[in-house]
């Protein structure tokens, strides 16, 4: 009777062991919707990649216009901004800089390559144009930026953002050859990246 028992004991402790390994592997591996949803977050063409060109178009147009109430509607009272040269600013910073700047030759334009959703944080890469004047000179730079926005009561507001100058335009170059790859821009977020000067 005590073997009965102890073998008993032991295929009831046995089987809650083997119905969780069996168990496992169905609820690790990722159905056909996790996968779209995955490969969806980082899309650069969804509906979410559109949502946030129309965001980025109203920032550029608002610091294209000066105007501090579209700034007002994407960039968060928290907002840090690193620009290109490497100096930091807040919101209040950047809008002052924004509706005081005098140069009628500045021009920003910028294009969402991707988004990545991560729930109520929206991570936005993309490349921008911005055309202004430097020591009486028009210049234009071309570069890439990361925007993270974070959700709230009234739409997306960027909390971070970041640029990164990547090339200038043949105008700013002295006594250098301008040669095609100095006007495209080279961004490659998922692949192997190309080689080359920039």
């Amino acid at each position: 009777m005590p073997r009965l028992s102890a073998a008993l004991a032991a295929v009831l402790l046995a089987c809650p062991i083997a119905f969780a390994q069996g168990a496992a592997p169905a609820a690790v591996s990722p159905g056909p919707a996790a996968t779209t949803v995955t490969s969806a977050a980082a899309s650069t063409d969804s509906a979410e990649v559109r949502e946030f060109q129309a965001i980025e178009d109203k920032w550029s147009h608002a610091e294209n216009q000066h105007d501090q109430f579209g700034l007002d509607q994407v960039m968060s009272p928290l907002l840090v901004n690193v620009a290109a040269d490497g100096d930091i600013t807040t919101h209040n910073q950047q809008v002052v800089q924004a509706i005081t700047n005098q140069d009628k030759m500045y021009f920003l334009a910028q294009k969402v390559i991707t988004v990545r959703m991560l729930g109520d944080v929206a991570v936005v890469n993309g490349t921008y144009l911005l055309r202004h004047h430097v020591n009486d000179k028009v210049v234009t730079d071309n570069g890439v930026f990361t925007h993270v926005f974070q959700r709230q009561r009234s739409g997306w507001m960027c909390v971070n953002a970041q640029r990164t100058l990547v090339s200038e335009n043949s105008d700013t170059r002295k006594g250098k050859k301008a040669s095609a790859v100095n006007h495209s821009m080279r961004l490659s977020l998922f692949g192997k990246a190309k080689k080359g000067p920039y």
